[in-house]
């Protein structure tokens, strides 16, 4: 995936903001706040999924009420995010309706030096994706927690969405792939039910003990199997 913008912030003052807002939600508005400058009137927006790009689409719909953007259409990732966004008043399509996107801002799981990134930990995977590929920009905003060396560094999961259909074959033929050997691939609950996705599909979450080549060499080799995408 490749990141047309990225930022990171350090934390600033803190001494007139909300006693509601911790310190790292104070980095994320400020990450987020920063994204929508990209942001101008008469664009379609791609609106992520996450607590950071949920920053970015109540700033959106902010300044659509104060009257400083005009003429926005936002096209969602999630369910949540589009609940978000109609309850702020932001017009809304899909990708049917509009399939060039001018500008897309959304979050990520892990960054490394490269811009690689990690992303769909939150579920929002193939929809995330879709919309970000069909974006001319996409701005990935990110506070420093997210930063890490290589890509699985931080030890958390590569999630990959697969059907429903077979997925107990599917998760097999994942793991069993030369690419993952030593990986732990797990099918990620919901209780004691499989987690299901807005698309109602199932997430495999793989997590690795291996070097970010590897991880890179991985999401390239488990896209080609039986699988709707992986983060």
């Amino acid at each position: 995936m490749v990141v047309h913008g990225w930022w990171v912030h350090g934390m600033r003052n803190m001494q007139h903001d909300s006693a509601c807002k911790t310190p790292l939600d104070e980095l994320k508005q400020q990450a987020a706040w920063k994204a929508v400058d990209y942001v101008k009137s008469d664009m379609v927006v791609g609106l992520g999924t996450g607590s950071t790009a949920a920053f970015a689409v109540d700033r959106i719909g902010q300044l659509l009420k104060e009257g400083k953007l005009k003429n926005i259409i936002g096209v969602p990732t999630s369910i949540r995010t589009f609940e978000q966004a109609k309850s702020l008043g932001i017009p809304l399509a899909t990708l049917d309706e509009q399939p060039a996107i001018d500008v897309a801002i959304d979050g990520a799981d892990e960054v490394d030096p490269n811009l690689d990134v990690v992303k769909g930990r939150g579920g929002a995977l193939l929809r995330e994706k879709m919309v970000e590929m069909a974006s001319k920009t996409f701005v990935c905003i990110v506070d420093d927690t997210k930063m890490v060396e290589g890509l699985g560094g931080s030890k958390l999961a590569m999630p990959v969405e697969i059907v429903q259909f077979c997925h107990k074959y599917t998760l097999g033929r994942l793991a069993a792939l030369p690419e993952v050997a030593g990986c732990e691939a797990k099918l990620r609950m919901d209780g004691d039910k499989p987690y299901v996705t807005d698309n109602s599909n199932y997430i495999v979450d793989l997590y690795f003990q291996v070097g970010h080549e590897r991880l890179i060499l991985s999401r390239h080799a488990v896209n080609m199997q039986r699988s709707a995408h992986a983060g």
